[in-house]
């Protein structure tokens, strides 16, 4: 079993207890009582064409272990948006990368508290989604988008994943790692797609996945880099083969100066 595998199969134990029926009213509804969030969507492509970097609040992973254990998610969120991050993302997987949905609740408290100096940012809840409960939780904790990876997830479940989002108000980042992902992504009408460079299954990275895939995308879709993204040469590649945005977790999370790195992301030629 790869861990991806794992992962996924802990998932669907872990929210079995939650699991019911879901109407597409019952998420309009929600989404009509509720403030809107910020656009996740909108935040990727920069009006003044730098690099979007949706930085990520991450404690640890299954490749990296600790990272940064006790990491305040709302302190971690006020310093990445000083620092210019264009979106948020906040792990709310415990088992495996130490998050919580009370961290995502508490990231959107920070930024209602810190509105009257800065806009509030997009936050795409990081977890890995099999059933449209999970987005009731994204949006009713402040959420702007969910993560669906193709490659864990039937047809079925990924229709489901997707029109939950589009009721709710949320955008949806679809996660690939090859080209029958792609396709299988396109074929659900994605709008915002993310190639993982780090292969779930056995959890090593190669930028050369993007460079691969990101310019088969069609124009009027939005392409994200995601993992093994250290240096603004990182960047660089990325941005060369067509990406609009990077997700940069690690090496956010450890730089001893992250509002320079940020800035050489940002700003990789």
């Amino acid at each position: 079993m790869d861990k991806l595998t794992e992962i996924m199969a802990h998932k669907r134990l872990e929210i079995a207890p939650l699991v019911r029926p879901v109407a597409i009213a019952e998420l309009e509804q929600l989404n009509a009582r509720l403030p809107a969030p910020p656009s996740f969507a909108a935040a990727l492509r920069p009006a003044d064409g730098t690099l979007a970097v949706i930085s990520e609040i991450k404690r640890r992973s299954p490749s990296a272990g600790a990272i940064a254990e006790n990491a305040s998610a709302p302190d971690q969120a006020l310093r990445y948006q000083a620092a210019g991050a264009a979106a948020l993302s906040v792990l709310t997987d415990e088992k495996y990368f130490g998050g919580t949905l009370d961290d995502l609740r508490s990231v959107v408290s920070a930024f209602k508290r810190h509105a009257a100096t800065a806009r509030p940012l997009p936050i795409l809840r990081k977890d890995f989604m099999v059933h449209p409960i999970q987005v009731i939780q994204a949006r009713e904790a402040g959420a702007s988008a969910i993560l669906i990876i193709v490659r864990a997830l039937a047809d079925g479940e990924i229709r489901a994943l997707h029109a939950a989002a589009l009721a709710a108000g949320l955008d949806a980042l679809y996660e690939i790692h090859n080209e029958p992902d792609l396709a299988r992504a396109l074929g659900h009408g994605a709008k915002i797609i993310g190639v993982n460079n780090r292969d779930l299954a056995i959890f090593k990275t190669d930028l050369a996945i993007s460079e691969r895939l990101i310019p088969q995308f069609p124009k009027n879709v939005t392409a994200v880099s995601e993992s093994g993204i250290h240096t603004a040469t990182d960047a660089a590649r990325a941005r060369a083969c067509g990406a609009h945005a990077l997700l940069v977790g690690e090496s956010l999370m450890r730089a001893p100066d992250m509002p320079a790195l940020m800035h050489s992301l940002r700003a990789a030629r």
